[in-house]
């Protein structure tokens, strides 16, 4: 324990992420394994791993950190968290670090923050994700050449089953909408 306390007075940002992200005083116990990044279906985008930005963080990197894509590119599948075996709320971490980054306007001009409205406006419509309508609006918008090589992609995925053509709403989606719009009022987000 003695250690876990040195590294805890050692990195002022590690401070702040268990400040910020409940469970975030998991970080001092990342064995560094990479279960994190293996288990990413974005890591091949991501600027640095999962594993890489928790020793980013215990090494009070932070403006490295909050510059990166990492955090933007997760897609909180939650696949990280599940496989971590030292139980790191690696997602929720992301979370925190999105939430800082935007506070500070710290993030670089990237197209993430596009994904991450894309992503809001059709939850806020449809009360969950519609793959294809993200994509295609992101890539539309933002990155239209990109758009040609996710084809092949899109194509296995609705072959399989795995993406539908049209989005469906929850039930009850007004219900969702009026917890969105109450939070966005009370958190002074519009």
């Amino acid at each position: 324990m003695v250690g876990h306390t040195l590294e805890l007075r050692g990195s002022p940002f590690l401070q702040e992420i268990i400040r910020e992200v409940p469970g975030g005083e998991r970080i001092v116990h990342c064995l560094q394994c990479g279960t994190c990044g293996g288990s990413c279906p974005n890591g091949a985008d991501m600027e640095y791993t999962p594993r890489t930005i928790l020793a980013m963080i215990t090494a009070n990197q932070r403006d490295k950190v909050l510059k990166a894509n990492t955090m933007w590119f997760c897609v909180s599948c939650y696949s990280c968290v599940s496989r971590c075996p030292q139980k790191i709320p690696i997602t929720d971490i992301m979370y925190g670090l999105k939430r800082i980054s935007i506070r500070e306007k710290a993030y670089q001009e990237t197209d993430a923050p596009a994904l991450a409205k894309t992503f809001t406006d059709l939850l806020d419509k449809y009360g969950r994700s519609f793959e294809l309508g993200l994509a295609s609006r992101y890539y539309l918008f933002n990155r239209p050449l990109a758009m040609l090589k996710m084809g092949p992609m899109g194509l296995s995925m609705f072959t399989r089953g795995r993406m539908s053509l049209t989005p469906t709403r929850i039930r009850n989606v007004d219900q969702l909408q009026a917890i969105i719009r109450k939070a966005r009022e009370l958190g002074g987000v519009s």
